[in-house]
């Protein structure tokens, strides 16, 4: 079927934009106009720029989010090559007169006097699912306002008091340490670090628990801030969902597989490890052992929208319709609306 894509433009940003996912297409379209636009744009107000001059004289820059009076959390890699950096909003800014950092985890809580700025509403990246739309707000290419992002949820991998978030809201050099949001405007996340290649990026967002970790790290007030971070460990230490990824993003996918199959050997009970074999097989046009995979990433999350539309997608290049329908029953229970907008465009013979 043809790959689709949609714009979504939001009412506070004519710039913004999304690459839509396959469980978007099976929401209603009218999906643009269905989030709370007040809570948004209250997150919206929350997110900053983080700026400072490096050693070449030149302009460093970021972003980050108000997570508490005078608290801003952005990415540690953000400040690598600064001694002096602010925070700032449009032309007024706020030197940062100290720092808590967690340089493996790249995340570091700067504070500066006399913010006006309001704090962010807390959300839980652990509450949530798969298929979920979330919208990543920053400043993307040095934008001076911040751009919003409208994508899903592709990924959730539990690591420590959160889950490390994969999404399809895209987001650019200049929006490290923007937010992450669910559509009732809470904070789930902190945009961190993508993979690139011809088959488009793959973005990651750490978790929000983990900004309560840092509250408890020892005040410093050095900069730059150096070190690595975990994103940058040697490719063969990575977590394995970082580690498929790349083969993904390149299209390599014997190297998907290959990546996928220790996977699941080493978490028999990730559903995401089951998701990764199964497209990796998929798109080498193994059919049946991509269904057999995909139903056993199914079995161990029975809500992945995604998952539930390439069953479907394959039993209907099959010519099975009861398994067409099967997935139809499951998505409407689900949400119903999602299950009539994969009923219209499995209705399609070429493009809807």
């Amino acid at each position: 079927m043809k790959v689709l894509a949609m714009r979504i433009h939001i009412l506070f940003s004519a710039l913004s934009m999304t690459a839509v996912s396959i469980s978007t297409l099976l929401i209603n379209p009218s999906i643009a106009l269905a989030y709370d636009k007040q809570a948004l744009m209250k997150s919206y107000f929350s997110v900053v720029m983080i700026r400072g001059y490096n050693e070449s004289g030149g302009l460093a820059y970021g972003s980050g989010v108000v997570v508490g009076k005078d608290e801003v959390i952005t990415n540690c890699h953000v400040l690598r090559t600064t001694k002096q950096a602010w925070v700032a909003r449009g032309q007024d800014s706020y030197p940062i007169t100290s720092v808590k950092a967690d340089v493996w985890h790249d995340l570091c809580l700067v504070s500066a006097e006399n913010l006006p700025f309001k704090t962010v509403k807390i959300g839980k990246s652990t509450n949530l699912k798969r298929g979920q739309e979330v919208a990543g707000i920053g400043h993307s290419s040095g934008s001076p306002a911040p751009l919003t992002s409208i994508g899903n949820v592709h990924g959730l991998y539990k690591e420590g008091a959160g889950n490390v978030i994969r999404t399809n809201a895209k987001f650019l050099l200049g929006a490290s340490g923007s937010g992450l949001f669910d559509l009732d405007g809470y904070l789930v996340g902190i945009n961190t670090f993508k993979t690139a290649g011809r088959g488009g990026s793959v973005h990651f967002a750490l978790p929000v628990e983990w900004v309560d970790m840092l509250r408890q790290l020892p005040v410093s007030k050095e900069l730059p801030i150096i070190g690595k971070a975990l994103w940058e460990e040697d490719e063969d230490k990575k977590p394995f969902y970082m580690q498929a990824a790349v083969p993904e993003s390149r299209y390599d996918w014997p190297k998907l597989a290959q990546v996928a199959a220790k996977w699941t050997e080493a978490q028999p009970d990730s559903p995401e490890a089951w998701k990764a074999l199964a497209v990796s097989h998929e798109k080498m046009e193994k059919a049946e052992l991509a269904t057999q995979y995909y139903e056993k990433s199914l079995s161990l999350d029975s809500e992945n929208i995604d998952v539930l539309y390439s069953i479907g997608n394959l039993a209907k290049q099959q010519g099975d319709q009861k398994g067409v329908d099967r997935v139809y029953v499951a998505l409407s229970k689900i949400d119903k609306a999602i299950g009539e907008q994969y009923k219209a465009f499995m209705a399609c013979e070429t493009e809807c």
